[in-house]
């Protein structure tokens, strides 16, 4: 991504131009930027946020002139505030969205680990090891470490030891782990194996402790974002109409300034921040819409959206007033629409963990079959006729591919066109880069295998621990988004406008009528944050899960919010 090709970039160089004085940018600002692959210069972005800041300010303060004159003093504060709050915002987005990428990233530090570990019990050398981790993997923590093996060659240091202290800031175990790995190499056989042993323990003690203490203290702040950003908000709608009987002007303008821009910024600040501090991420596999193997639902997502939008309007303007349709038809039509279109890629996700899930007893078979003399080859090919799985059926493929085109294991599983071309684990991957190192290197690989059988077990066993850790705060996150909120939200605006309806207050209060128009925006964005944070929370800011969950969630949320109304006014 380059200045001149990336939309954003073009715009951030846009209003750095307007700023005709020199910064100088911070020092974590130029890391941040050098992690995502410097896509401006750090001082633009500096300029870029004064500009922001200014126009922001400058629109919303000609906006506050229009405000009645009881309320103008506040709302041009207001507006100096949001200036300086964009300025903020452009300024520190690349520090999380840096940190965000690091965290995602040290999801895989248990697997390069163990690829680290099993390369040093079939050759005791850690540069040899440190090489073949970086060759058999891919993502941020992997590139890190290619980057201190290029730098470290020819030096007789592996830059195991300066890759860990690259990371130590987030993820100090990482730093200990790999120097136990680096000081291996220089050790007895009896002391290398528990140093291997003791390297990867350290690395799954390390993830399970910090996602335990995250869990632990993120508790305190998603409750607080619970209470004030959707349950106290949702309860005040139904006061709206005792607030206009006093005199209080409640207008669009006034609501939908709270309800759809400075609530929806807030709670979206708050999961920023939640997201920016979590330790470890364990995104799902690299699947993308465009891979092969996963149909393109672009069109029939775009038409199916389109046509369910369209009649749940018209339901909509069957028993809802004039807001109904453009909610109800934007809900439904949104839902649909991302639901349909990232679904294969979720089919692919369940494909894949299933192939992970058989990952383990395929090794352990193979392991013995390796350690009782059998070559590799054939041992994996006996073990895909025993497992009646897809694993099972993987190796099958790639046994049958090696012996067709006379191809080593590696190239028939991970070669061009190879049979794992559509598995974009790197857990699979690497364990099975493992099989054709152990393929080289024959009978004494039969042990090394047996132990990788049981490292994967673990990583699996620290990556369910660790969701299911957070599995009760990003459920009630989840369903308070997709459920709960909009449940709330549709029969508080049903009541406000029952009270207002009422005859000892009809001449008192003004029409609420278009109430149910902003109030419903509320909860479908409500959906969104939430959803995401939950995912995010759990999975990382993953772009096809994210769309698919909220997908899923925009759409039962538009489904909930106008039941209860309907529900509630008709008791009313």
């Amino acid at each position: 991504m380059t200045g001149d090709t990336h939309p954003l970039a073009r715009a951030l160089y846009g209003l750095a131009g307007c700023y005709p004085w020199e910064v100088e940018p911070s020092t974590e600002l130029r890391l941040a930027l050098d992690v995502l692959g410097r896509p401006v210069r750090p001082a633009v972005v500096v300029k870029a946020g004064y500009v922001a800041g200014v126009v922001v300010g400058l629109v919303l303060s000609l906006c506050a002139l229009a405000v009645p004159a009881t309320f103008r003093l506040a709302a041009l504060l207001g507006a100096v505030s949001l200036a300086l709050v964009t300025t903020h915002a452009v300024h520190t987005t690349p520090k999380l969205w840096a940190t965000a990428r690091r965290t995602r990233a040290l999801g895989a530090a248990p697997d390069l680990v163990a690829r680290t570990v099993l390369s040093m019990r079939l050759t005791p050398t850690p540069e040899r090891a440190a090489d073949f981790a970086a060759q058999t993997g891919d993502g941020l923590l992997t590139g890190s470490l290619a980057v201190h093996v290029r730098q470290n060659q020819h030096t007789g240091n592996s830059g195991l030891v300066a890759f860990g202290e690259s990371w130590t800031d987030l993820f100090p175990s990482l730093r200990r782990s790999v120097s136990l790995v680096s000081a291996a190499g220089n050790a007895a056989d009896r002391d290398r194996e528990r140093l291997l042993d003791r390297a990867l323990t350290v690395v799954l003690e390390g993830t399970r402790e910090q996602m335990e203490n995250f869990a632990a203290t993120v508790r305190t702040p998603v409750t607080a974002l619970y209470a004030f950003g959707v349950l106290l908000p949702t309860a005040l709608v139904a006061l709206l109409p005792a607030g206009s009987a006093v005199g209080i002007a409640v207008t669009p303008l006034t609501v939908i300034t709270i309800y759809d821009i400075v609530l929806p910024a807030i709670l979206l600040g708050a999961a920023v921040w939640l997201l920016a501090r979590r330790p470890v991420a364990f995104p799902p596999p690299g699947v993308t819409t465009s891979q092969d193997g996963v149909a393109n639902r672009q069109w029939l997502a775009v038409g199916a959206g389109t046509a369910t939008g369209v009649l749940a309007a018209f339901a909509a303007a069957l028993g809802t007033p004039s807001w109904g349709p453009p909610v109800a038809g934007l809900g439904i039509g949104v839902g649909v629409a991302l639901w349909l279109y990232y679904q294969p890629v979720v089919s692919q996700y369940e494909r894949i963990r299933e192939i992970e899930a058989s990952l383990p007893d395929a090794l352990t078979l193979i392991g013995r079959r390796v350690a009782n003399g059998r070559a590799v080859e054939t041992a994996i090919e006996h073990t895909g006729s025993e497992l009646d799985d897809e694993l099972g059926a993987v190796l099958l493929a790639g046994a049958r591919r090696h012996r067709q085109l006379q191809i080593g294991v590696e190239e028939a599983f991970l070669g061009q066109d190879g049979v794992l071309a559509d598995v974009p684990s790197k857990r699979v991957r690497g364990s099975v880069a493992l099989l054709a190192l152990a393929a080289r290197e024959g009978r004494p690989a039969g042990s090394a295998l047996l132990a990788l059988g049981d490292h994967v077990e673990d990583l699996r066993t620290i990556e369910q621990e660790s969701r299911r850790s957070l599995a009760h705060v990003c459920q009630t996150l989840q369903t308070t988004g997709m459920l709960f909120g909009p449940l709330v939200a549709g029969a508080t605006v049903a009541l406000a406008a029952g009270i207002g309806g009422e005859e000892f207050l009809a001449e008192r209060t003004q029409s609420l009528v278009w109430l149910g128009g902003p109030v419903g925006c509320y909860a479908l964005l409500l959906a969104v944050v939430l959803t995401a944070l939950a995912t995010g929370l759990t999975r990382g800011l993953d772009r096809e899960l994210l769309g698919y969950r909220i997908g899923r969630s925009v759409g039962a949320a538009t489904v909930a919010y106008f039941a209860s109304y309907l529900l509630v006014g008709t008791l009313l």
